[in-house]
């Protein structure tokens, strides 16, 4: 089966599965230019039924990124551009009042999709950011004490300035806890950005991906197969442990004021072996923890305010326990 074509993956068989999403890479890479790692990540996150933050600068594609991740799916997608003046509702839909019937009905709102891009997230008040919650640990809605399934599968890619700060709310640690990942999405190197030029001086546009060439190539059934592979792939005893002395030696850090949850050591797991499978194998080492160490646990640590003064970092921590913390063989 060719992977490229609209039906990818409907067969069921795994090596199909992992040939659409790694078709998908490749579609996405007709629209972003040099940020492979962000785009790996979209796909661990899909395999393991997670959200992503994408954390970066104006202008280094984040929005385009997930736009393109949408556009190389055969499933649903709606965008929301968080503002202050955002209501819960807004996101999760709403009763309304029907004069004919003199009834009300759910009037479904824009989280009702397989794909939900929640754009610039941080200006939004915690009020309307707290209702993305439920969503995304619970994957339903609950309106006037209704609880209302979402679809499957359901992930949301949310974005955000790290360096404007006016007009903003951060995100508390419990909604931080809730993206399986945190992505950073940096500048470009020179060839890249040269490479970025030359698309738009050839007429890219980036409001029209399928002008760009980016059609689907994975859908639903591809998606399945590849999550029931990856929950098939193998763990030893060492690999768990391995994980959890990481994870343990975060809330130990000297320079760190929250460590790791039991939460982040299973994320840990999860993408683990999703990066495993997508690899091609069906076992987990402990450079598949190594390479997914950085996204799944610098959003769920904390830094000491004089750690923070003197430049450390959470990727500059997170690294140095990854240096000591004994290897399995």
């Amino acid at each position: 089966m060719d992977p490229t074509t609209d039906n990818a993956g409907t067969t069921g068989d795994p090596r199909d599965a992992r040939a659409s999403l790694e078709a998908l890479r490749t579609e996405i890479a007709k629209a972003v230019v040099g940020q492979d790692s962000a785009v790996t990540g979209l796909v661990v996150a899909l395999l393991c039924r997670g959200h992503v933050l994408l954390e970066g600068v104006p202008g280094v594609a984040k929005t385009l990124l997930v736009r393109a991740l949408a556009a190389s799916l055969e499933l649903d997608t709606k965008r929301v551009q968080f503002t202050p003046d955002l209501m819960p509702s807004d996101i999760t839909g709403s009763l309304v009042y029907d004069a004919r019937s003199t009834e009300f009905s759910f009037q479904p709102g824009p989280v009702f999709t397989h794909l939900l891009l929640a754009d610039e997230i941080n200006r939004t008040p915690p009020k309307t950011q707290s209702a993305l919650l439920e969503a995304m640990e619970e994957r339903q809605v609950t309106v006037d004490g209704t609880p209302r399934p979402l679809p499957d599968p359901f992930l949301v890619a949310a974005t955000q300035n790290p360096v404007e700060y006016e007009g903003t709310y951060p995100l508390p640690e419990a909604q931080l806890d809730r993206f399986l990942l945190k992505l950073t999405v940096p500048l470009p190197e020179r060839q890249d950005e040269i490479d970025v030029l030359r698309r738009h001086a050839a007429g890219f546009n980036p409001r029209d991906l399928h002008a760009a060439g980016v059609r689907p190539v994975a859908d639903a059934a591809a998606l399945e197969s590849a999550r029931d592979a990856v929950a098939k792939t193998s763990v030893s005893p060492e690999i768990a442990a391995y994980v959890v002395d990481i994870c343990r030696a975060t809330r130990d850090s000297p320079s760190l004021t929250l460590g790791a949850s039991p939460r982040g050591a299973t994320a840990l797991l999860s993408t683990a072996r999703a990066w495993a499978w997508l690899t091609g194998r069906d076992y987990v080492t402990p450079d598949d923890v190594k390479a997914l160490a950085l996204p799944t646990l610098r959003h769920r640590v904390q830094l000491r305010p004089e750690a923070e003064m003197e430049g450390v970092t959470a990727d500059s921590v997170i690294t140095s326990i990854l240096a000591h913390v004994p290897v399995p063989r």
